[in-house]
């Protein structure tokens, strides 16, 4: 009884400390409305830190004392931290927004007027300033395709052709 009990607590506490520190980014091309939505997934408590070290100031992403500095770090933090290239060619982001769900938090940014995909590129180094073993698992969609990747710190780049 002792045993289960222990192996019970065990994973109960390395849950929630989550020793994996995985983010996951989206890239989905829709051709009807010539975007690329980008939909970026990431631990709450890891993400609060790295903005809180990027920034020199604790940020809580459930409850931020000021909603719009907060969305103007967060955008500001992808903007430094996640670069595309569409067909060869560097492309700007527009921020959508951000919502919590359990323990993550879901960024949302997408591209305009991109009417065709022959080839995606990403760069995306989030929380490398303060995880050193963070992965980034990568889905680029497009043209009826999916590819999907993986870049552990300090590698940053995939790209695929569609």
């Amino acid at each position: 009884m002792a045993a289960i009990l222990f192996k019970w607590m065990l994973v109960s506490w390395m849950s929630w400390m989550h020793p994996f520190y995985v983010g996951v980014t989206e890239v989905q091309h829709n051709k009807t409305d010539q975007t690329l939505e980008i939909s970026i997934k990431l631990f709450i408590d890891d993400f609060e830190r790295g903005l809180s070290a990027q920034y020199k100031t604790t940020v809580d992403l459930t409850n931020p004392k000021d909603p719009k500095q907060t969305d103007a770090w967060i955008f500001q933090y992808i903007q430094n931290n996640v670069h595309l290239k569409v067909n060869g060619k560097p492309v700007t982001l527009e921020y959508v927004g951000y919502e919590k769900e359990r323990e993550a938090a879901w960024c949302y940014v997408q591209v305009s007027n991109v009417a065709d995909v022959k080839q995606l590129a990403i760069e995306n180094s989030l929380l490398y300033n303060v995880l050193d073993q963070q992965i980034h698992i990568m889905h680029l969609n497009a043209n009826g395709q999916r590819k999907s990747g993986k870049v552990m710190n300090p590698e940053r780049q995939f790209s695929a052709s569609f």
